[in-house]
């Protein structure tokens, strides 16, 4: 099940049926970014596209990089300032990046890719490449089409339209199956789905959880180098 159009200044707003809950706001980094800040994967200036809430840019932080997170929805901002005012946050359109043209060394896109239509994506592309310098490193992770059709996600990403949209101008080094942390369990996300949308939520007990009961949904891990 895809759910184009959302509007996720509304979300962030809490104005929505979902409520004030995120699924992807677990309150901490994402594991497999702090997986990869482990293995030296992030260096220089580095870019968290799609911050929401910016844990994952105050984690980065926290291991001395220079961290700017930016996003499209003015109230995450807010939200994310007050939580690290320490980290530059900044509200941008991320299919143009005006005014950060050659200037990171690591982009972070942890569940953006995914929001965007075939058109948007392309031009994500164009202006991530715009953004960084060569031989700058992406780290993304997009839904991939295991995510079971009750699962509310905006598009699935199939590895075909990852290697042709990034592998235009960025070498792909890994594009792997992986898995996302969610802040909800299984039965929260169950009610979630009832409350948004009249589907069977049944596919979703195919979802596997963590240890601490969060659910777990399928991506792509992909490392890419900017040529």
């Amino acid at each position: 099940m895809t759910v184009p159009d959302v509007d996720f200044e509304e979300l962030y707003q809490g104005t929505t049926p979902m409520g004030s809950k995120m699924p992807w706001d677990i309150g901490a980094p994402q594991p497999a970014v702090v997986a990869l800040a482990d293995a030296g994967e992030f260096t220089g200036e580095v870019l968290d596209i799609g911050c929401g809430l910016g844990d994952n840019s105050a984690f980065l932080a926290s291991r001395g990089l220079s961290v700017t997170g930016l996003d499209g929805a003015p109230t995450a901002l807010e939200q994310a300032r007050a939580r690290t005012p320490e980290v530059t946050f900044a509200l941008a359109d991320a299919t143009k990046l005006e005014g950060y043209e050659n200037r990171f060394d690591t982009v972070l896109d942890s569940a953006l890719y995914h929001c965007l239509d075939e058109d948007q994506r392309h031009q994500y592309l164009a202006a991530l490449t715009r953004a960084t310098r060569p031989g700058a490193r992406l780290h993304l992770f997009a839904f991939s089409p295991h995510v079971p059709d009750a699962f509310p996600a905006p598009y699935l990403i199939s590895e075909a339209n990852l290697r042709e949209t990034i592998g235009k101008d960025w070498t792909i080094e890994s594009l792997e199956p992986a898995v996302y942390t969610t802040s909800m369990t299984p039965e929260e996300l169950r009610q979630s789905v009832r409350t948004m949308l009249d589907v069977d939520p049944e596919g979703l007990a195919r979802l596997s959880t963590d240890a601490d009961g969060r659910v777990l949904v399928p991506v792509w891990q992909l490392k890419a180098v900017r040529r």
